[in-house]
């Protein structure tokens, strides 16, 4: 009897991962927005209260910037996905990303390169906890936000 159950339990799982992996090969747009506005929250939630400590507004913690920032560049390696093509402007009205993401994908891609390289050092700067060098390299993460939002994202 155990048996059996466990063979309809796995057939159950197994039925709703390969219907998810479909889905997952073939998101709808507003999915694909939907996702890309749920990182970009993630990100920002976390790179708040590290900007709030770099200017002085919070007391500074190295433990809590060395957790947001591993979220954030967790992030910044998941956003990518969030930009599939006809997931832009054209197909969906409820997206403030700009068309020049997809017709200016070299661009975009080294936009979110540079992002991902400059989160993925403010980590490594906030595991050694120097909070100087964390406002620096923090700044730089910053940097590489604004450049993508100024030149992919509608005001």
């Amino acid at each position: 009897m155990n048996k059996q159950r466990v063979l309809v339990l796995a057939s159950g799982i197994l039925g709703a991962s390969i219907l998810t992996a479909v889905q997952a090969a073939d998101p709808k747009p507003q999915d694909v927005v939907d996702y890309r506005k749920a990182v970009y929250t993630v990100v920002g939630w976390n790179f708040k209260p590290i900007g709030a400590m770099v200017k002085g507004e919070i007391p500074f913690d190295a433990a809590a910037v060395a957790r947001h920032a591993q979220y954030v560049a967790l992030m910044s390696q998941a956003a990518p996905e969030g930009f599939t093509k006809g997931s832009g402007p054209d197909a969906v009205k409820d997206t403030e990303a700009k068309a020049e993401i997809w017709t200016n994908a070299d661009k975009f891609k080294t936009a979110m390169t540079n992002f991902q390289q400059e989160s993925a050092k403010l980590v490594d700067v906030a595991k050694a906890g120097q909070e100087a060098d964390i406002k620096a390299q923090f700044g730089k993460t910053a940097e590489t936000c604004k450049a993508c939002h100024k030149e992919f994202k509608k005001d």
